[in-house]
């Protein structure tokens, strides 16, 4: 059985739980209107940078995991499965315009994991060269990325009219994806923890753990769940 290393499960985890409360509270404010207020500090920190963190924390494991072509193609299946409900409900009128998820995290991470599987026999700083690129390059284009279709928004290059909650293009997340697996082939070249002596039986940790561990199906089920209980909550008010 292959070794887990904790710590990149807790901040996986750490991550997960970030992105959960964050759609918590935008389910409360913006769709049910359940509280009215300021979004919190915590809310436009874990926004802003919290995919960023698990995109490079990815990369990490990806740099010593085994089978990348296979997770990414089952990771981008889920994320078509994402975009075919959110369309589907879009449609329907259950959510309101501009809800399909058309490229997200998910999308991102299949592909980047099935790029990866072509360029995984490099060197570490070839890696951290096209990373750094890819990654200066798509922050270039955010101010300039506007195109007149629809069909390089993988990339970064959107139209005008485009809107999707929840977006993470190739340029510059790519990028990230690169520059966590460079940094992994530094930081465990043996593929151990860094901090063997912590005691992991600590509840907070492994919480974060298991949520690390299990991201992929939290990330499928917790929008449902959570706009469940704000349907249902919204409905009792």
């Amino acid at each position: 059985m292959k070794q887990r290393i904790w710590e990149l499960d807790a901040l996986r985890g750490s991550c997960v739980l970030g992105m959960v409360l964050v759609h918590l509270v935008y389910d409360a404010v913006e769709l049910y209107g359940l509280i009215d207020w300021e979004y919190p500090p915590f809310f436009h920190l874990v926004k802003e940078y919290g995919g960023i963190l698990f995109i490079l924390i990815s990369g990490i494991c990806a740099s010593f995991g085994s089978r990348p072509a296979l997770r990414g193609a089952t990771i981008l299946a889920c994320g078509l499965l994402c975009t075919l409900v959110t369309f589907s409900l879009e449609a329907l009128g259950f959510l309101g315009s501009h809800s399909t998820i058309w490229f997200g995290i998910l999308h991102c991470l299949g592909c980047s994991m099935l790029l990866w599987s072509f360029l995984r026999r490099l060197p570490a700083a070839v890696w951290a060269i096209l990373g750094g690129i890819f990654a200066i390059t798509g922050h270039f284009l955010l101010k300039t990325r506007s195109v007149g279709h629809p069909w390089l928004v993988f990339l970064g290059f959107i139209p005008q009219w485009f809107a999707s909650p929840d977006y993470f293009p190739l340029l510059p997340f790519f990028g990230y994806f690169l520059l966590g697996a460079a940094a992994g082939r530094v930081l465990y070249p043996t593929r151990r923890s860094l901090l063997p002596g912590v005691r992991q039986d600590v509840p907070l940790l492994r919480f974060l753990r298991y949520w690390g561990t299990h991201s992929l199906l939290i990330y499928l089920l917790h929008q449902p769940i959570l706009m469940g209980l704000c349907a249902l909550l919204s409905a009792l008010l």
